[in-house]
């Protein structure tokens, strides 16, 4: 049994300690031994403890593993570039059992497939990715490492997303575009033409706000 700990105590926390049972009774046998989060947070999350904030990975001696429940793929780069000090901190990789992962597809360390998201084939994840719940992702798509996927988004073949994107729920993203790093597309944007800008897009097609 392997000993692992989730980064961040909120609500997508709560998700992935779910999905860490789910997948112990399937597969792999993680013992989950509580939450650090450098917040202000209660004693205990989904009935296992806080440990405290994230300097507690320094003080734990054994082997450990680790995956970040952090929504903003930019702030999980920049919490595992701090982590990589902790030479006994290991990114776990999570993928729900009820996710569906097809042949030739690639999911980079620390990443993390939600339950009903279906990657269908040569399909390369980069590292610490969240797809969250009820996901598609279409043949030969590219996610860049620290891209968080949110529920519901439907995301055609061949896509190219930069790294530290975060897309919202119920985007659509049509089959073939480039998206660039650093963007946040909002709630139920459509991608119809190529992003090659950072910023932040809403709307139906996707247009820059910010």
């Amino acid at each position: 049994m392997k000993n692992i700990v989730i980064i961040g105590a909120g609500d997508f926390a709560r998700e992935v300690a779910w999905a860490v049972e789910r997948i112990s009774r399937q597969s792999v046998k993680w013992n989950l031994v509580g939450f650090v989060d450098d917040g202000d947070m209660e004693t205990s999350v989904a009935g296992y403890p806080v440990l405290g904030k994230t300097d507690w990975l320094s003080r734990y001696e054994e082997e450990l593993y680790a995956v970040c429940a952090v929504g903003t793929g930019a702030v999980r780069k920049r919490i595992w570039e701090r982590l990589e000090a902790y030479k006994n901190v290991h990114p776990a990789t999570l993928i729900d059992p009820a996710a569906i992962v097809g042949k030739g597809c690639e999911i980079g360390e620390g990443s993390i497939i939600c339950a009903g998201t279906i990657l269908t084939v040569d399909v390369k994840i980069g590292a610490h990715c969240i797809v969250n719940l009820n996901c598609t992702l279409g043949h030969d798509c590219v996610l860049e490492p620290y891209c968080t996927v949110n529920p519901g988004t439907n995301i055609s073949g061949k896509v190219h997303i930069g790294r530290c994107t975060d897309i919202g729920t119920g985007t659509k993203v049509v089959q073939g575009k480039t998206i660039a790093p650093d963007v946040i597309l909002g709630a139920g944007t459509v991608v119809s033409s190529d992003i090659r800008e950072s910023g932040t897009y809403v709307g139906v097609p996707a247009r820059k706000v910010h």
